[in-house]
């Protein structure tokens, strides 16, 4: 249904000044439906071709992407959008962070459309994606991929320092020795030109290696009041946080002055612990080989879920409309337009099984890396104070990380900070 209010009228006049192409005729005798979403340069470009894509599809819904660099920046903008009255039809989270949405019922339920679509069926997608995305029992958004946490590698580096690339069955021993043998400080400087991996000290990356070390993160993981760091989630933070006291990855001064990503996309990083986001970027390549390893287990092969979903807001006046939109995107034809931009693991089976996503000539060349681990995904709690708690968690890990902290005391000292957000948890 069109916006004929005065507001609709101007929110629609404010969205075609702000969007490259947009024109009075697209409008005329269509239903606009706004997408908000968040993303680098190469992330957005994948979201424009998707909107393309559904536009030429059809005649009489016209979508226009509303895009924001920062995710915070979308957050906020979301959330003030949604108290105003006149939030987007749809957007495009990550499940650590649309609990708060949820929790004040601002989603407009997708499992009603979904029993009723004829365009695909809830056991078309992964349910390692799905599952994050029920709130109270309910479907309330519709994942677009299942990425997870894996290793990008320089070939290269490899082959120039005469190590086997990483395969299937390497442990996480084994990356730390060939991160050993592939940092080198070739002036003798005292600071290494390469280092052998780079990792940002976050929950979303320890979580995994907790798992897989046969530790607990929360002590509910349905319902999680508090972090329940046991023996061997300490164990497996104390050999994270030695990847910095070793000497293998970059110091705090040198990650500041330039990202880990920038260094291996400069030759100056042998491996990256990074999801399929960074994949559109090393694209570009065009100076060395690379390639990706499942993420290495301390033990138990485990993996992170990273995935996106699109929501509807339950204040949307044109909800049939939007659903038409994410019918497309999530569809087979608008999954293959995502998936060759690099940018996604598709959610649709079909999709991630197809030459769409698995083409090596693409790169990575072995892209199937990702739905190796699709078995072995693991979620972080889906809670609404969950950004505010990764936050504090965070903080913390970097301050253990770059200053030489001890496990243990990391793990109290997040456990404390972190022991009221949990509380004020839907």
């Amino acid at each position: 249904m069109v916006r004929r209010g005065p507001a609709g009228i101007l929110a629609a006049l404010l969205v075609c000044a702000v969007l490259a192409g947009c024109t009075s005729d697209a409008e005329v005798g269509s239903t606009r439906v706004t997408v908000m979403v968040s993303g680098d340069p190469a992330e957005i470009d994948a979201y424009r071709a998707v909107v393309a894509g559904f536009n030429d599809s059809q005649d009489d819904v016209e979508a226009a992407l509303l895009p924001f660099a920062e995710r915070d920046e979308l957050i906020a903008r979301l959330s003030t959008s949604i108290a105003g009255g006149e939030p987007p039809d749809l957007f495009l989270m990550n499940y650590r962070y649309y609990g708060q949405f949820a929790a004040r019922g601002a989603l407009e339920p997708v499992g009603p459309y979904l029993e009723e679509s004829s365009a695909f069926a809830e056991e078309d997608f992964f349910g390692s994606a799905m599952t994050p995305f029920r709130w109270d029992g309910e479907q309330l958004c519709l994942p677009q991929n299942v990425s997870s946490l894996v290793v990008y590698h320089n070939a290269d580096l490899f082959r120039s320092a005469g190590l086997d690339p990483p395969s299937a069955g390497w442990t996480w021993d084994d990356m730390v020795a060939s991160a050993e043998e592939l940092t080198s400080d070739r002036d003798g400087d005292g600071s290494a030109e390469v280092h052998g991996l780079g990792v940002d000290p976050e929950i979303i990356r320890i979580a995994p290696l907790i798992w897989s070390n046969g530790g607990t993160l929360v002590d509910d993981e349905g319902s999680p009041t508090r972090f329940a760091f046991d023996p061997p989630a300490i164990e497996a933070i104390q050999r994270f946080l030695t990847l910095r006291t070793a000497g293998i990855t970059p110091t705090d001064e040198e990650a500041e002055a330039e990202d880990l990503e920038s260094r291996f996309l400069h030759g100056r990083l042998a491996m990256l612990m990074e999801s399929r986001r960074v994949v559109p970027t090393l694209r570009t390549i065009t100076d060395f080989a690379w390639d990706v390893a499942t993420l290495p287990p301390m033990d138990v092969p485990v993996s992170v879920l990273h995935s996106d979903a699109y929501c509807i807001t339950a204040a949307s006046d044109a909800k049939d409309a939007a659903w038409r939109y994410l019918e497309f995107a999530l569809g087979p034809e608008g999954q293959r337009i995502a998936a060759a931009s690099g940018r996604t693991v598709p959610s649709l089976r079909s999709v991630a099984d197809s030459d769409a996503f698995l083409d090596p000539e693409a790169g990575p060349a072995h892209g199937e890396v990702f739905l190796e681990q699709v078995p072995t995904l693991r979620a972080v709690p889906v809670i609404s104070t969950w950004p505010e708690i990764e936050d504090i968690a965070n903080a913390l890990l970097e301050e253990a990380y770059y200053g030489g902290g001890r496990a243990l005391e990391v793990a109290l000292e997040i456990t404390a900070a972190t022991r009221e957000a949990f509380a004020r948890a839907d």
